[in-house]
């Protein structure tokens, strides 16, 4: 076999390949996802908590949360698998053709952001089983056919716990902006919170209240951490200078940053340009 990496992307539904080699990324997911491992092995390491998903298995991760995945392959079988990926757009269209009666009204958001189904139910193993002759093969599936896909994998989740009803139609009142969105295109803009709420259409204690749907960090924290993973991705793609990569993402103290920088990846932005 050979160690060349494959991977074949169609509308919001990406298919994965690796080949024998251990592939490790920093992975900040904009959308939720719905990830099946056919083979190998993925090792998602969420702020040190590991989760290992082999053949067969299937979990879903919420959107905004920053993991390390680590995919290899295991018992000598290459690593092999698919990512349904649920857009705002995608998720607000299904949820407007809804019966809104039949939804549980009693649905909490919780804050699991990593859930792992139930393995060797009929509805993952049909919805995933079905899509995987388009790794061997160049026929393009039809976007009629991914569009059923993706509401396939809307009903195995809402099939699952009716706490994802929460999770996954998270989207504000419509006069409200996403939250998540308006801080991924302005983590790096010098904003109070009272800016940030205000732009966002609320006032600062319902964006505080609104947050705690989305992340167990509070907002300053959060953006704290946002900045760190956009530095250290900077920082790995190289031919930038650590001041230029601190400012950039948002930081006004090079000392501080380089500080924070190393709590958080176990060495100096500098002496991680050098390794």
């Amino acid at each position: 076999m050979t160690d060349k990496i494959h991977t074949l992307r169609y509308s919001d539904i990406f298919l994965a390949m690796y080949f024998n080699e251990e592939m490790s990324c920093l992975h900040r997911n904009h959308s939720h996802v719905l990830v099946y491992i056919y083979s190998g092995e993925l090792e998602i390491n969420e702020r040190g908590k590991i989760t290992r998903l082999r053949r067969g298995e299937c979990a879903f991760i919420r959107k905004d949360i920053g993991v390390q995945m680590i995919k290899k392959a295991h018992n000598g079988k290459q690593f092999k698998a698919i990512f349904l990926m649920f857009t705002a757009k995608f998720l607000r269209d299904f949820y407007n053709r809804l019966n809104r009666t039949t939804l549980p009204k009693e649905a909490k958001r919780n804050k699991i952001s990593l859930y792992k189904l139930p393995a060797n139910r009929p509805d993952i193993l049909s919805l995933f089983e079905s899509m995987k002759p388009y790794f061997d093969s160049n026929i393009r599936p039809t976007d009629e056919l991914l569009q059923l896909k993706m509401i396939e994998g809307v009903y195995v989740l809402l099939h699952t716990s009716k706490s994802l009803y929460a999770s996954i139609f998270d989207f504000a009142d419509p006069w409200k902006i996403d939250i998540l969105e308006f801080l991924e295109q302005n983590y790096m803009n010098d904003l109070s919170m009272e800016e940030i709420a205000n732009y966002t259409g609320r006032s600062l204690s319902t964006f505080k209240r609104d947050f705690k749907k989305y992340s167990s960090l509070s907002p300053q924290k959060w953006l704290i951490q946002r900045r760190l993973e956009a530095a250290h991705e900077l920082i790995n793609k190289g031919g930038r200078k650590v001041s230029e990569i601190c400012y950039d993402v948002g930081f006004k103290n090079l000392s501080h940053f380089s500080k924070i920088y190393k709590e958080m990846f176990g060495v100096t932005p500098t002496e991680k340009i050098k390794s």
